[in-house]
């Protein structure tokens, strides 16, 4: 995607060890019409796959899996970080390493929002290693709901995350694919 690549490319730093930030127009302030399209665009390519619900993580995968979703006439679940007393003492929870946070991070979904026979869309910011969409991949399977399909706005190819997931046998999309950084230097797959 073509819009997404350029702004990237213009405001997007490598912060060394792997890190992108993105945090002008996805992480931390939002740029709605740029993830507007980006949802246009994942709902196109997912909506064969006949998904009932979308699965994100709190709280980067919610404006990309919100416009996706809205896309597709689908309702979101997002997996919390923390439990909030308004969430029942019976939860899905699984635990997951955060590259971004250095830490392991808790993911936590209500049976309420995650049930039995659901066909799921995972949406996320990023696919760089595969450990926060595994841990929602589990989260979906506790619960009894089936993956169909996997969806990024941005992979970075180079830290192996495809590979982790290939063993879903879902589709895997991603809507900007880097396959190298270095210094100032962003590699987009198709370049």
């Amino acid at each position: 995607m073509q819009a997404l690549k350029d702004r990237i490319l213009k405001e997007g730093k490598n912060l060394g060890d792997g890190i992108l930030k993105v945090d002008g127009f996805i992480n931390h302030q939002v740029d709605p019409q740029l993830m507007d399209q980006c949802g246009q665009e994942l709902a196109r390519r997912f909506r064969h796959v006949g998904a009932t619900k979308v699965l994100t993580a709190e709280i980067s995968g919610i404006a990309p899996a919100l416009t996706t979703a809205l896309h597709l006439g689908l309702p979101v679940v997002y997996a919390r970080k923390s439990k909030p007393i308004t969430m029942p003492d019976q939860v899905f929870l699984t635990l997951t390493p955060s590259h971004t946070k250095g830490r392991t991070v808790e993911l936590i979904v209500s049976p309420e929002y995650l049930a039995g026979g659901e066909r799921i869309l995972i949406i996320d910011d990023f696919l760089a290693s595969g450990a926060t969409i595994l841990g929602l991949v589990r989260l979906a399977q506790t619960a009894g709901a089936v993956i169909v399909a996997i969806g990024a706005v941005i992979e970075k190819k180079f830290e192996g995350g495809r590979g982790a997931l290939a063993a879903l046998g879902v589709p895997i999309e991603s809507l900007a694919v880097i396959t190298a950084m270095e210094g100032d230097q962003i590699v987009f797959e198709d370049d």
